[in-house]
């Protein structure tokens, strides 16, 4: 499931992220830093050095709003979120076709399993050319540019890729999920499912129904959550 989710970042939060990012301008690294063995020989970006001061503040107003993001919970069902990085593209920078690595350690040295891949963007899509991500999956591939504070969620499993930048900068946020259901196909079914249930409570419907309703999405969260 390849799924957008606006205003994950307020303007406030935005702003401030944006502002943080420009002041220690000297942080950034090269991107190849956190890349697997697959993906080094095709990135071409820089990044915001893992685990420094800088990473973790603004990786904590990430995960605060995630926290506070109905539908990011709905999709997501997130488990444990790998800390958030930053990326940036410029002059010609990409990333070509990768798949993300299948596990990643986190600071405390816990293995995480990277179910569900996430972009968050922090530029105006009007202030720089090129730097689609273009997701593939059984339909064909999808191109993703979205306003700034907008996130988009997909499979970790798929190919994707970042198109070069030709003008201005490219800013973003980067994360993984291990969810608390592995299959995407599961976890898409539980999403519309919530959904539905929610625009049934909206609309008052029966009662009994909806109440049948939230009890067979928790059972299948039962089945199907690996925690």
């Amino acid at each position: 499931m390849l799924l957008t989710i606006p205003g994950v970042l307020n303007a406030d939060q935005l702003r401030f992220v944006r502002e943080r990012l420009a002041q220690d301008s000297e942080t950034w690294v090269n991107g190849r830093a956190t890349a697997g063995y697959s993906g080094a020989p095709v990135k071409h970006n820089q990044q915001i050095a893992e685990h420094t001061p800088l990473a973790r503040e603004l990786g904590d107003v990430v995960l605060g709003a995630l926290e506070r993001n109905p539908r990011f919970i709905s999709a997501a069902l997130p488990n444990q979120v790998y800390p958030p990085l930053f990326n940036r593209y410029r002059d010609g920078m990409t990333f070509g076709d990768h798949v993300d690595g299948a596990v990643r350690v986190l600071p405390n040295g816990v293995k995480l399993r990277t179910d569900v891949s996430a972009t968050l963007f922090l530029s105006d899509p009007a202030s720089y050319d090129g730097g689609e991500l273009v997701v593939q999956d059984t339909y064909g591939s999808h191109s993703v540019k979205l306003p700034a504070g907008d996130l988009v969620l997909y499979p970790a499993t798929s190919v994707h890729h970042v198109t070069p930048v030709s003008r201005g900068t490219r800013t973003a946020c980067f994360f993984w999920v291990q969810s608390l259901v592995r299959s995407d196909e599961q976890r898409t079914l539980l999403f519309e499912l919530d959904g539905a249930i929610q625009r049934l409570n909206a609309s008052d419907a029966d009662e009994a129904a909806r109440r049948t309703l939230v009890g067979t999405y928790h059972n299948l969260l039962r089945l199907w959550s690996e925690t």
